[in-house]
């Protein structure tokens, strides 16, 4: 069978291909393909430019458009033209080299140089600059823009039910009341705090050689102060070097991307789950999409699939992400290679994160609260008033009174007329009393609203 959508072995390229297109060129092999042939131009070109190292003269301006216009047009036929020739060297990085130097031979200027492509490089050097470059696209190209996306859904969400009030479900039993917006800015405020960490992750490289002591480096040129150079380099990139490594860059920085990202989902799994639950018991309901089918043969249903296939995605991105944060950092002594086939996994474990993404935003954008089930719910829950009424009686001195409304209203049917009893007989002020009398379940929400409506801006 030729490849495609409907033949993938992979959901993440096959049904869902639409939701993770976004990461084809980034974090597909072409992508990775693509970052090593930038860092390889890249290195060639600084040595180019460093006066301490006259072995390879600068670049004339003809040259530096040359290899620009290389990177700019470099696509599909460059990228096979590379498989080719791993399909001889049975070397990934190597083959981009080569690719290199075929290219070069057309360019005098260019060819002249062409043996210090890959200088005193190992095809780490190479590797763990590629990959970080594909991170760092990844997450401000692609998914950052759909985290922003939800927050924007879920913003509208508590700005709308900032007032509405809600019953609260502690152990899944009736508690005191709060506003949908409020708990919808609950979950908000936690997601923009792992999406600052998301942004604010530090993406470190490194390009120091065969076991991270320039070597062969020093034994080239002596003179050279290898590892400002090395720094300049990885921070011309715009990443953050790291100066202490073995042959490989240790990924520390991305156990602790991916660890964020893995919260941040956790999070949207907590979201899912509770939107699935006000859904079933009817404080949300979904609006339909003309020619869509809920069940096979129940014709009556509308079922909360958005939210079942986000959390579905959801684990199977932090089960991937997870491994990643664990394996990638454990390399026997200087150098095995077991995180070279599960860092190829990377756009597998963000691929399921976009579908959930996709998902949870589809899902979103159905809802629609039940303002009438909501107050029915906290028409017959008057029993949440035992905690305002206990609370002022202590303000008071009165005896017990936690014992007393306890003793009133635990396990029991409470209808505003038994509370009201309740309060006439209290011996405090006339004004404690009317105030207590005025309370209803739906009007019992504390600063809900004002806290809904404060929260901060991402």
């Amino acid at each position: 069978m030729d490849l495609s959508a409907l033949t993938a072995v992979s959901s993440v390229d096959g049904r869902y291909g639409s939701k993770t297109e976004a990461l084809r060129s980034i974090c597909s092999e072409y992508g990775l393909i693509y970052y090593r042939t930038l860092v390889e131009v890249r290195w060639f070109e600084a040595l180019a430019a460093c006066e301490d190292f006259p072995q390879l003269p600068a670049l004339d301006a003809a040259s530096t458009d040359w290899l620009q216009g290389l990177l700019d047009g470099f696509g599909e036929p460059e990228a096979q033209r590379v498989k080719a020739i791993e399909a001889v060297t049975n070397h990934d990085v190597k083959a981009v080299e080569y690719f290199l130097k075929e290219r070069f031979a057309d360019q005098p200027a260019l060819a002249a140089g062409a043996e210090f492509l890959h200088f005193a490089c190992t095809s780490e050097d190479i590797n763990n600059l590629a990959y970080a470059l594909m991170v760092r696209e990844a997450r401000d190209q692609v998914l950052m823009p759909a985290m922003q996306l939800l927050d924007t859904l879920l913003s509208a969400l508590v700005k709308e039910h900032a007032a509405l009030p809600m019953l609260s479900r502690t152990h899944g039993q009736t508690a005191s009341p709060t506003t949908l917006g409020k708990e919808i800015a609950n979950v908000l405020a936690r997601l923009r705090r792992q999406q600052q960490q998301l942004q604010a992750q530090t993406m470190l490289g490194k390009i120091n050689g065969a076991v991270g002591n320039f070597n062969s480096h020093v034994s080239a040129c002596p003179h050279m102060d290898w590892p400002a150079f090395s720094r300049d380099f990885v921070e011309s990139l715009g990443l953050d070097w790291n100066a202490y490594t073995t042959q490989i860059e240790p990924h520390d920085w991305m156990a602790e991307f991916f660890h964020t990202l893995c919260r941040y989902q956790t999070i949207l799994i907590d979201l899912c789950r509770d939107c699935w639950s006000y859904i079933s018991i009817g404080y949300f309901k979904q609006k339909t999409v003309a020619g869509e089918v809920g069940s096979s043969t129940m014709p009556h249903k509308v079922n909360p699939i958005d939210f079942e296939n986000a959390e579905g995605n959801l684990g199977v991105a932090n089960a991937l992400l997870g491994h990643l944060a664990e394996k990638l950092p454990v390399s026997r002594w200087q150098r095995d290679l077991t995180d070279s086939t599960v860092l190829r996994t990377i756009g597998t474990g963000l691929g399921h994160s976009m579908i959930a993404l996709a998902s949870l935003q589809k899902g979103l954008g159905k809802l629609e609260a039940d303002p009438a089930r909501l107050a029915e719910d906290l028409d017959q829950a008057w029993e949440v008033l035992a905690e305002p009424i206990q609370t002022v009686m202590r303000l008071h001195g009165l005896e017990n009174p936690y014992e007393q409304l306890k003793a009133l209203t635990r396990g029991k049917a409470i209808t505003m007329s038994t509370l009201r009893e309740f309060i006439a007989a209290l011996d405090i002020p006339e004004q404690a009393r009317a105030d207590l009398m005025a309370l209803t379940p739906g009007g019992y929400t504390g600063l809900a609203e004002r806290l809904a409506h404060n929260l901060p801006s991402p």
